[in-house]
């Protein structure tokens, strides 16, 4: 049975928007300085992993790739794939293994809150591929 996708119903797009800028934000953001700020993006990766700056470059482009069709509800769903693409492994390679790594009581503490934002926002980023964005331009 092929069943078509329906998007989420919103109720106020307006605020739906601003949901969907605030969301991909932090995405933009990071995205750009992958390429502006190589370099320390480069020394948080586990130096066991080869190819670093050459991951963090694709990282950067799966990231402002996906936020860009968040955003823009265009293919929306897809790119929240994306953004969950990016989230899992940075989460857990980056910020787990410096949770792990960490012996001051306050720093991990910190590393504990980027594991738990990358996990919840991996869940937003998951609701985007099932619900869409809303609208009628999302796929």
């Amino acid at each position: 049975m092929n069943e078509a996708r329906r998007e989420a119903v919103v109720a106020q797009p307006s605020v739906a928007l601003a949901g969907r800028l605030l969301f991909t934000l932090i995405f933009f953001l990071s995205g750009v300085t992958h390429f502006t700020d190589l370099r320390t993006y480069e020394s948080m990766i586990p130096t066991a992993l080869p190819f670093r700056a050459f991951l963090v470059m694709i990282s950067g482009v799966v990231e402002l790739a996906g936020a860009a069709m968040i955003a823009c509800n265009w293919n929306a769903r897809l790119g929240g794939w994306l953004i969950a693409l990016f989230l899992v492994p940075v989460t857990i390679t980056v910020h787990g293994s410096e949770l792990l790594a960490a012996t001051d009581p306050v720093m991990q503490r910190i590393q504990t809150s980027f594991v738990l934002k990358g996990i919840t926002m991996t869940g937003a980023a998951l609701l985007i591929t099932q619900l869409g964005v809303g609208g009628k331009r999302g796929v």
